[in-house]
């Protein structure tokens, strides 16, 4: 009898274990998988990759490490991407509306002509990242390292840089209605020719004195085009 009883415990012991065995198989098989909407790709290395026009809507991507991958042509939509490594992966052209990029790693990465409402970029690394031309209505670049990156032709309507570094940005041509949230951002010679921010929040004169504009710069009201505008050409 004792002996029937062990055979039955270890019998339900297996039982108890398989789900977690193939639970176990089905994650490490992801990343070995093509891309379909919601792919769990979490952790998973997928660097110097071609992978254009691939759809990873709703797709799990944290800490997923897709640098130097081209990924242009591609849908992102409500994917989620936070804290993956996109240095120098390239974008162009993707869908990517209510993304999460938030604290990405993307150094020199390509988001141009990216389709991007409603995402967030909060607390991302993209120095040298290129937007032009970029749709990113409502998006917010919160607490961003964005030291030289392009936003130029890009759609900013009601995008955010609150506590955002914009050393050297470029927002020249950028396009937008109403307001751009300034509070307490970096704008160390951010090009800004040209640029209307009379709506804009919470920009301030030190903000602007240290900003790169010329005359034709629009500014909140009781703010000053500084002497030092315009700044001479840097690299």
């Amino acid at each position: 009898m004792a002996k029937r009883f062990s055979v039955f415990s270890l019998a339900s012991m297996a039982l108890v274990g398989a789900p977690l065995l193939l639970h176990a198989g089905a994650k490490a098989a992801d990343c070995r998988g093509t891309p379909v909407p919601g792919i769990d790709w979490a952790g998973c290395t997928k660097k110097n990759l071609m992978l254009t026009g691939s759809n990873f809507e709703n797709a799990n991507l944290v800490e997923t490490d897709l640098s130097a991958t081209d990924l242009r042509d591609s849908d992102f939509t409500g994917a989620n991407l936070s804290k993956a490594k996109l240095s120098r992966a390239w974008f162009g052209g993707s869908h990517a509306e209510k993304a999460n990029f938030e604290k990405i790693e993307g150094y020199r990465a390509g988001f141009q002509s990216v389709a991007a409402k409603g995402a967030s970029f909060a607390g991302a690394e993209l120095q040298r990242a290129n937007f032009q031309g970029a749709n990113l209505e409502g998006v917010t670049f919160e607490k961003a390292e964005l030291s030289r990156v392009v936003f130029s032709q890009a759609v900013l309507t009601g995008t955010s840089f609150g506590s955002a570094n914009l050393a050297r940005a470029d927002l020249t041509k950028a396009v937008f209605d109403g307001p751009l949230n300034f509070s307490n951002a970096f704008l160390s010679l951010t090009r800004i020719e040209g640029v209307d921010l009379s709506a804009s929040i919470g920009i301030e004169q030190h903000q602007v004195d240290m900003a790169c504009g010329d005359t034709s710069t629009k500014l909140p009201t009781g703010l000053n085009i500084p002497q030092s505008w315009p700044c001479p050409d840097k690299d």
